[in-house]
């Protein structure tokens, strides 16, 4: 079963791991956030060395990005970022898992002070969810 867990976050200034731009994150003592980042990297040797790890992107500033809308008939293209909202999308992994339990217990670890992680599941051409 294919799932994405995409990263919503809004650092300030935009920078990756965005983690370490975060102000909750920052916040927190140095131990335990370099406790979190040992955990996370550890995670990801694990996830690879599994194979369920496919792959990950993170993304540029979102004021880099533009929308691409149709209105009134027309295509509208507008400069980013995309959304008005205080979360920007900051990346993504693609994972290839055996349950959705487990794809929801990867996804909970992922998660991080001052991010939000939405876990979905991919579609086939079709439309069929796998």
């Amino acid at each position: 079963m294919k799932y994405v867990i995409l990263i919503h976050s809004n650092p300030q200034p935009w920078g990756h791991p965005t983690g370490e731009f975060v102000a909750e994150n920052q916040a927190l003592p140095a131990e335990q956030r370099q406790r979190l980042d040992a955990d996370f990297e550890t995670l990801l040797g694990q996830m690879q060395e599994s194979g369920e790890l496919l792959g990950g992107e993170a993304l540029g500033d979102p004021r880099s990005a533009s929308l691409h809308r149709w209105v009134d008939g027309e295509r509208v293209a507008v400069d980013g970022p995309y959304s008005e909202g205080r979360e920007h999308f900051a990346g993504f992994f693609l994972v290839d898992v055996a349950s959705e339990e487990r794809a929801r217990e990867i996804a909970a670890r992922f998660s991080g002070p001052g991010e939000t992680v939405e876990l979905r599941p991919t579609m086939w051409p079709g439309g069929d969810e796998r």
